[in-house]
C-alpha cells in the first residue's frame, strides 16, 4: 500500500494542470502548495484513493472516500483563501469544475437510462439466447465481445458501448466469473482503443476535435495503432478464457419485449442526435443525449398507454403483450449512481489540488524539457490514474506549440492509456460498477503488464505510420 501512496503523491506533485485559464478566474491565485493546507488536501486525497483501490478488499463503495475527500479539499482551500482576505475566488473556480462535472453526469445518466431500458425489455436476454443457440465457445465470444467494443465505441463513445457489451457478458457468461473478468478488460481495452481514433469516441478525442486542433479526418490516422493497442493484450489475454460453451438450459429462446427494438432505435437516434448537435449545431453533445432522453420519455408514455388498451381490448391476447409497465423514471433511478458520485469526488479533488498550485509546478518541465513526446506519454500512464478527461483537459489549456503528429499521440495516449488500469477511463469505473465482484481493479491490474505492452506498441505503430 505504501507504494501505492508515494506513486500517487508524485504524480499528483508533477501533473501538469492550468484547468482555470481560460474560464479567466485566475485573478488572484494562491500558491498554497508549501502550506499546511497544501499538504492536508494532498493527503486527504492520497488516502481516499487508497481507499477506492481496495474496494474490493474493505467493501466500502469507491464513491464515499472520494466524496467526503472533495468536500473536505475544498474547505481547507476557502478557509485559506478567507485568511487572506480573498473570500470571493473560491467560488467562481468551483463553479467552473462543477460544470465540468454536469455535462459528463447527465451524458453518462442518459446511457445508463437506455441500457437499463434495453435491458427491461430484455433486449440483452434475447442477444444473449442467440449467442447460446449460436454455441459460441467463450473464447470466440471474448473475441466477438471485444470486437464489437472496438468497432462500435467511434460511433456511440466507449463508455456506451462496453456498458452494452458487458451486458452481454453477463448474461452469456452467468456462473463464470473467471471468463466475464477477463471479457470485461478486453472490453475496456477494445472500447478505449475504438474510441481514439473518432471524434466521438472519447470524451477526449471530442475536445480536441472541438479546440480545432485536428481535423475530422484526421483522427483516422490512429485506426492502425489503437487496433494494435487492442490486439497485442487481447492475444495473450485469450489463453486465459475458460475452455467450454456457456450453459444451454431448455427454454433459452428469449424474445424481445414489446418496445424493445423501438429503444434500441431510439437510443441509436439518440447518438445520432449528439453528434449532429455537436457537428453542425455547435452544441455540446450532452444536450443532444438529454434530448434523446426525452425522445425515452415519450415513447414510455405511448408504451405504457397502448399496452393497456391492447391488454384491455384483446384479454385472448395478451400473452403476446407486456405487462409490465414501462416507467422510464424507474431506469433512471436504476442508473448506477456509485459510478456517477465517483466521478464528482474524483474531478472536484484533481480541481482542488490544481487551483491549490500543486499541478501548475511543473508544466512547463513536462513539455519544456522533457519534450512532446515524452511528455505525451506520459499524459497516457498519468490518465490511468487521474482519469483521462481532466488530464486532456489540462493538455488543452496549457495549449503547448506541438504538430499534429504530437496532438495525434497525445490523443491515442489519452485515450488508450486508460486501459492500464480500471479505473483509468469512464468505462472501466462503469464496468466495475456493472460486473460487481466479477470485474475489479485487482482483476485488471493482474493484467496490466500485457496491456502495457500494447499501449507501447500502438505508440510505435503510430511513429512508423504517421512519424
Amino acid at each position: 500500500m505504501k507504494k501505492y501512496l508515494v506513486l500517487l503523491g508524485l504524480i499528483l506533485s508533477c501533473l501538469p494542470l492550468r484547468l482555470f485559464a481560460e474560464a479567466g478566474i485566475e485573478s488572484t491565485q494562491l500558491n498554497l502548495t508549501s502550506s499546511w493546507v497544501g499538504y492536508g488536501t494532498l493527503l486527504i486525497f492520497v488516502l481516499a484513493y487508497a481507499l477506492v483501490i481496495l474496494e474490493e478488499k474493505i467493501h466500502l463503495k469507491k464513491s464515499k472516500p472520494v466524496l467526503l475527500a472533495a468536500g473536505f479539499i475544498w474547505i481547507l482551500i476557502a478557509l485559506a483563501y478567507n485568511n487572506h482576505g480573498l473570500s470571493h475566488e473560491v467560488e467562481p473556480a468551483i463553479r467552473h469544475i462543477f460544470l465540468e462535472y454536469t455535462e459528463l453526469f447527465f451524458f453518462l445518466l442518459v446511457a445508463m437510462t437506455y441500457i437499463n431500458s434495453m435491458a427491461d425489455r430484455c433486449v440483452f436476454e434475447a442477444l444473449r439466447s442467440w449467442l447460446v443457440r449460436k454455441r459460441f465457445s467463450f473464447r470466440s465470444l471474448f473475441w466477438v465481445t471485444g470486437l464489437f467494443a472496438f468497432f462500435i465505441s467511434p460511433v456511440a463513445d466507449n463508455l456506451t458501448t462496453a456498458l452494452i457489451m458487458c451486458a452481454v457478458v453477463l448474461a452469456v457468461g452467468n456462473g463464470q466469473p473467471k471468463f466475464v473478468g477477463i471479457a470485461c478488460i478486453n472490453i475496456v481495452i477494445g472500447a478505449n482503443a475504438g474510441g481514439a481514433f473518432s471524434p466521438f469516441g472519447d470524451i477526449t478525442t471530442l475536445m480536441v476535435w472541438q479546440k480545432g486542433l485536428l481535423s475530422f479526418s484526421e483522427f483516422f490516422a490512429l485506426f492502425i495503432p489503437a487496433l494494435v493497442n487492442f490486439l497485442v493484450p487481447a492475444l495473450f489475454m485469450q489463453f486465459a478464457v475458460p475452455k467450454g460453451h456457456p450453459e444451454s438450459h431448455e427454454g433459452a429462446s428469449v424474445l424481445i419485449e414489446r418496445g424493445g427494438i423501438a429503444i434500441v432505435f431510439l437510443f441509436m437516434a439518440t447518438i445520432v442526435t449528439a453528434v449532429s448537435f455537436h457537428n453542425f449545431l455547435h452544441i455540446p453533445p450532452v444536450y443532444g443525449m438529454m434530448l434523446g432522453l426525452g425522445y425515452l420519455k415519450l415513447f414510455s408514455f405511448y408504451l405504457k398507454r397502448s399496452n393497456h388498451v391492447l391488454i384491455n381490448e384483446e384479454p385472448a391476447r395478451q400473452s403476446d403483450f407486456s405487462n409490465k409497465d414501462f416507467d422510464v423514471f424507474d431506469k433512471i433511478a436504476r442508473a448506477e449512481w456509485d459510478t456517477l458520485f465517483f466521478f464528482y469526488g474524483v474531478i472536484l479533488c484533481v480541481g482542488g489540488l490544481s487551483f491549490i498550485g500543486y499541478l501548475n509546478n511543473v508544466s512547463s518541465f513536462f513539455y519544456g524539457e522533457l519534450g512532446a513526446t515524452t511528455a505525451n506519454v506520459l499524459v497516457g500512464v498519468l490518465s490511468a490514474i487521474v482519469d483521462n478527461i481532466p488530464v486532456m483537459f489540462a493538455v488543452l489549456t496549457m495549449n503547448p506549440e506541438m504538430s499534429d503528429y504530437q496532438w495525434l499521440l497525445v490523443t491515442l495516449t489519452a485515450g488508450v492509456g486508460g486501459s492500464l488500469l480500471s479505473i483509468g477511463s469512464a468505462a472501466g469505473v462503469a464496468l466495475m460498477g456493472q460486473a460487481r465482484g466479477q470485474y475489479t481493479f485487482f482483476s485488471h491490474l493482474k493484467w496490466t503488464p500485457v496491456i502495457a505492452l500494447g499501449y507501447v506498441a500502438s505508440i510505435l505503430a503510430h511513429y512508423l505510420i504517421n512519424g
